[in-house]
């Protein structure tokens, strides 16, 4: 699963040709969440502090995020987004 991006310990990850609707894991410590992008559903757990950095995150880049799901549909590379600032 090749990783989009990385900020305060959290990894961000998006898989090749996964399964709908669209969305992105984000591993922090033992924890591991899956989030779609479009409404943010969260499956998984994550303490809170971390877990409102992804949302943060997601907010800055939903858009970007869309286009890489794109991307991973077709397998082709996917590039890095910039981490939260």
């Amino acid at each position: 699963m090749p990783e989009i991006s990385r900020f305060y310990g959290i990894i961000i990850l998006m898989n090749f040709k996964d399964h709908k609707p669209p969305h992105f894991h984000a591993w922090y410590n033992e924890f591991k969440i899956t989030v779609t992008i479009r409404d943010g559903i969260v499956k998984g757990e994550m303490p809170q502090r971390a877990l409102k950095l992804v949302f943060d995150w997601l907010e800055q880049h939903r858009e970007e995020l869309l286009k890489i799901w794109e991307l991973a549909q077709k397998g082709e590379q996917l590039r890095k987004i910039e981490p939260l600032k």
